[in-house]
């Protein structure tokens, strides 16, 4: 049984008695280590793990941690604060994220919505806000704040039926599945895809099996003809599917690159 296929049992037998496992992902080690004290403390609240919102290993060690709920502060995520979002609803799809933040704006809590995750609190929240809202997310139940939450309904409302509107093929693939059918499209292979979008290869599989079950085919090769009959094109710079890949030097196929007088450069 995998890690993911784990998350997926344990969310469907939780109960309000088991304790939440809780992963903070947070820059401020020394917010870190106060708050899982205090947790500590708090019935029905086990904390496994915590890292750096840009913590290269995020991932690997939350996937060791194997935690139900994560609390994230979107404030430290930079320029697109719902692409961290985005890449735990990909990896951990049982996983319930609550965005523990000291922001205000609400157009930030939109972004965290429609990114998946479950709930909202202030930093300023008393520890046992947070707690009755961690154990919630345990039980897949969401909470956001008033304040917030009429604009995040519209929101999600709007997108309900923009999805409901759409017609062609392709409109009902995720934006994720959508670049990565454009990938397949020019050519490129799992482990590039990857690589391009920064996730695992078994994400990649997991959006490529979606793809397929959507578009109601049975090949990716399939799914790449009802592409490019729906319009999508292959970049200009992709190579013809089947042909050698290029190197990260410019040769193909792993053969050096030589000059025009056929040396090697230097």
């Amino acid at each position: 049984m995998s890690v993911h296929d784990d998350f997926g049992v344990r969310a469907a037998h939780r109960d309000e008695m088991t304790p939440v496992r809780l992963f903070l992902v947070d820059d401020h080690q020394m917010l870190r280590d106060a708050l899982a004290a205090r947790l500590s403390l708090a019935p029905g609240v086990c904390v496994v793990g915590g890292a750096a919102v840009h913590d290269p290993a995020l991932l690997e060690r939350m996937g060791g941690s194997r935690p139900d709920v994560a609390t994230v502060e979107i404030g430290h995520c930079g320029g697109d604060p719902g692409e961290l979002l985005g890449r735990l609803a990909e990896e951990f799809p049982h996983l319930s994220v609550v965005v523990l933040t000291d922001r205000t704006e609400t157009d930030l809590a939109v972004v965290a919505a429609k990114a998946g995750a479950i709930a909202w609190v202030p930093k300023n929240s008393t520890i046992e806000h947070l707690v009755s809202v961690l154990h919630a997310a345990g039980l897949g139940q969401g909470t956001y704040p008033a304040v917030h939450l009429g604009e995040v309904l519209r929101a999600l409302r709007d997108d309900v039926r923009r999805a409901r509107d759409r017609s062609g093929p392709l409109d009902m693939l995720s934006q994720r599945e959508r670049e990565v059918l454009a990938s397949m499209v020019d050519g490129k292979r799992r482990s590039e895809i990857a690589r391009e979008l920064c996730v695992s290869t078994n994400t990649v599989r997991t959006h490529t099996h979606k793809i397929l079950t959507k578009l109601g085919v049975g090949s990716s090769l399939e799914a790449v003809r009802v592409a490019v009959s729906s319009g999508m094109r292959p970049a200009a710079n992709a190579r013809p599917r089947g042909h050698g890949r290029q190197s990260c030097d410019g040769s193909a196929d792993g053969q050096p690159v030589r000059g025009r007088n056929g040396a090697r450069p230097a």
